[in-house]
């Protein structure tokens, strides 16, 4: 088959992965072609991160408004319209739209194809009517949501991270299935919008989380009136008289909670179906297409990056991974992974934010060659300033200082973090960040206190009292 496209570069999905990597391979002159047989910006600006965001916003300004933590501001229950708070998050969404469109794309020399794609052999890809012959070719297709095997659950409508935002009616009470990161932000903003919520999990919340965190911000959920239920088994989910009823059993005991509506935030799977990657003799499996750590696939020539290259499922992954793949194919770099500095944060209230290894991951590595440094958000002048105070920071290190992690829970945790995942992927020293001159008075001064506190029980020390009394001898 003679094709109608000859391309240097071709990249399957316009997700934040495949945007980046375009853009970048048409800026630096070569051929381009973008296939999106769905809306530019993937899931994170349409279904994703922007949306949800948006929502927890509004969430967080209404409950702002119930606080009573700063004495003299009389607290009142918020006048909450649902359907303008979705405007304002479809809102958002138009406002951040124009940096992914076609338009601006096109604009930058990439031909925008609007149609599905699969492979007809290991270098021809088929798109509607056009053939494309590339060089290279990046598959970022991303995930969607799964729903679980759940008896009776075909009679009830799901709701997922792809339609809730679209859901105009405030839910009268909102049941979650899946305590991981989509579920738990879901579970905050409605409860703070009006919701009764109650979340369901096999599990436990936020499993990948530094577990005494992660009982910080349940306990702050629990307090907000948000039910949790964890290591349940789910029996049936079914509806009843346009109610949703879902049957668990937790410790022997059989419970029924009815709601009105039900989000399923239960995992992900890569979306490889359609692309035929058989045709392309493209190894791959239930988690993703299988990729070394340039991010190749068995056809050396294709990449995958993103959430169907199986790895961590961010955004921020996927636009990391862009920067591999540029390298790799514009560069000739052979770049590779690196996740010693992977961050990733839960926008609750407080958040939840991760850079590196968390301690019991370093416990199982390291065994017990760790230190372990903690600094409470209340000992933070900024915080008690804004009266909001819950919170610590917590930074692994080994024995002689070299950081392999840190664990937030608090107010701008996400922010707070990055410092961390400079410090990781530098290889700076814990000494480096004790040294830095932080801003007063910042929540991010917490960093430099933290990184002092690692050398409190040495520097008071009797050794170095007399250290110093010794030292007093000497001339000046």
């Amino acid at each position: 088959m003679k094709p109608s496209i000859n391309t240097q570069v071709c990249i399957i999905g316009a997700g934040s992965g495949g945007l980046s990597v375009a853009a970048g391979a048409a800026q630096l002159g070569l051929s381009t072609v973008l296939i999106e047989k769905d809306k530019m910006g993937g899931d994170c600006l349409n279904t994703g991160c922007v949306p949800s965001k948006a929502l927890l916003a509004a969430a967080k300004h209404a409950q702002l408004m119930r606080s009573d933590r700063i004495m003299g501001i009389k607290p009142v229950e918020p006048d909450i319209d649902f359907l303008s708070v979705k405007n304002y998050v479809n809102n958002v969404i138009r406002t951040i739209e124009p940096n992914d469109s076609q338009e601006r794309f096109e604009g930058m020399g990439v031909k925008v194809l609007r149609d599905h794609a699969q492979f007809i052999t290991p270098d021809l890809i088929q798109s509607g009517p056009e053939l494309i012959k590339a060089k290279y070719i990046v598959i970022a297709t991303g995930s969607r949501p799964v729903v679980p095997p759940i008896n009776r659950i075909e009679t009830v409508p799901i709701l997922t991270n792809e339609t809730i935002f679209s859901l105009n009616e405030k839910p009268e009470h909102l049941l979650i299935v899946g305590a991981g990161p989509i579920g738990i932000e879901m579970a905050q903003a409605h409860k703070r919008l009006g919701c009764d919520v109650s979340v369901f999990d096999m599990g436990t919340l936020l499993p990948r989380d530094d577990k005494q965190n992660v009982a910080i911000l349940k306990q702050a959920l629990i307090s907000e009136g948000i039910n949790l239920y964890e290591g349940i088994s789910i029996e049936e989910i079914k509806s009843d008289n346009g109610r949703v009823i879902i049957h668990i059993a937790q410790n022997d005991r059989k419970i029924e909670i009815a709601g009105t509506h039900l989000l399923m935030a239960a995992g992900r799977a890569p979306n490889t179906e359609t692309l035929g990657l058989d045709k392309a003799s493209i190894n791959y499996n239930k988690t993703g297409i299988i990729v070394d750590k340039r991010l190749r696939t068995n056809n050396k020539h294709i990449f995958a990056i993103g959430d169907v290259a199986g790895g961590p499922q961010f955004t921020h992954v996927a636009g990391y991974h862009a920067g591999i793949v540029i390298k790799n194919i514009c560069f000739k770099i052979p770049a590779k992974v690196d996740y010693r500095a992977l961050p990733w944060v839960t926008y609750t209230d407080p958040e939840l934010a991760q850079v590196g290894l968390t301690e019991q991951q370093a416990r199982e590595r390291y065994g017990d060659k760790l230190k372990i440094s903690q600094w409470e958000f209340n000992e933070n002048d900024r915080a008690i300033t804004e009266a909001n105070t819950q919170g610590r920071v917590s930074v692994i290190t080994t024995t002689q200082g070299h950081i392999l992690g840190a664990s937030i829970v608090g107010p701008h945790a996400g922010e707070i973090s990055q410092v961390w995942g400079l410090a990781i992927s530098s290889k700076l020293r814990i000494s480096a960040i004790a040294g830095m001159i932080a801003p007063y008075p910042t929540l991010a001064e917490l960093n430099k206190r933290v990184a002092g506190a690692w050398y409190t029980p040495k520097l008071f020390s009797d050794r170095t009292r007399k250290l110093v009394n010794l030292l007093q001898r000497l001339p000046f």
